[in-house]
């Protein structure tokens, strides 16, 4: 073999080499970077839905170790959808059997028409569980620690038809309670009785800003559909409106001190 021939095998073998050792790096240069939550003291959750220790994630990729199944819902109510750790709401949120990039890319960021959308759902479950009005109301109003919450909003969505403002209620003598009243007592005080099987008919955000300013904020809660108090603490958020998630916790019966019902009576 010539001097000439060894030259140009060592550069095919070199060549052939250095193929066959980038493909592997390119692709994990690729996969080994991720966004994570940054800000947890103890705990870090990437955006594949991985949850680790601060002193397990690495800092070069950004990425928690696959250690344990990804998404884990650790101090979260499934019926609520809310978790008493922001990691483990965040990891939660990310199973695609709780939340889509689809979906979560309709909701505005502030509830109002100007702001913007979320363009995935990490950048979602980050921010619903972080900033989710319903996380406020859950906490302050009812004591739980379950302060992070990101169940998507429901008839906040612009993509829904408006409903009809009177459907249902037509017949009927709307009522606003005082602070700490239910509607059962509030009709009864005009001598008319709680028609708890349209309480769902007036759980609408269209419907309370008929008859509430509402400050031009209407939040989910698990509330009954109310007007806070002006006068409630600023946490609360005074002169908002609240409409519930969950249709089956409509009650006459209940209340809130800081809480004006919506009541329909006949």
């Amino acid at each position: 073999m010539t001097i000439t021939q060894v030259g140009l095998f060592i550069l095919v073998m070199a060549g052939c080499f250095m193929c066959s050792s980038s493909e592997p790096n390119s692709s994990f240069a690729k996969s080994a970077f991720c966004r994570n939550t940054v800000q947890g003291r103890a705990l870090r959750t990437d955006d594949r839905g991985y949850i680790c220790s601060v002193l397990d994630i690495d800092y070069q990729s950004g990425c928690c170790p696959q250690a344990r199944e990804p998404y884990p819902c650790n101090g979260c109510n499934s019926t609520t959808r809310c978790c008493d750790t922001y990691e483990y709401c965040v990891s939660c949120c990310l199973n695609p059997n709780q939340t889509s990039d689809e979906a979560s890319s309709k909701v505005r960021i502030a509830n109002h028409h100007s702001s913007g959308t979320y363009r995935d759902s990490f950048e979602f479950c980050m921010g619903r569980c972080r900033h989710n009005s319903k996380s406020v109301v859950h906490e302050n109003a009812y004591a739980t620690e379950n302060h992070h919450c990101f169940s998507l909003p429901t008839n906040l969505s612009s993509e829904q038809p408006k409903p009809s403002i009177d459907d249902g209620l037509q017949s009927l003598a709307i009522v606003i309670g005082m602070p700490g009243q239910s509607c059962e007592t509030a009709c009864k005080l005009s001598k008319q009785t709680c028609q708890s099987s349209k309480l769902s008919a007036i759980n609408k955000c269209a419907v309370l800003q008929k008859y509430f300013r509402c400050r031009g904020s209407c939040i989910a809660s698990i509330s009954q559909p109310a007007e806070v108090s002006p006068f409630a603490p600023s946490h609360l958020h005074p002169a908002a409106c609240l409409f519930a998630t969950q249709e089956n916790v409509l009650s006459c019966e209940a209340y809130n001190e800081h809480l004006r019902r919506l009541c329909p009576c006949a």
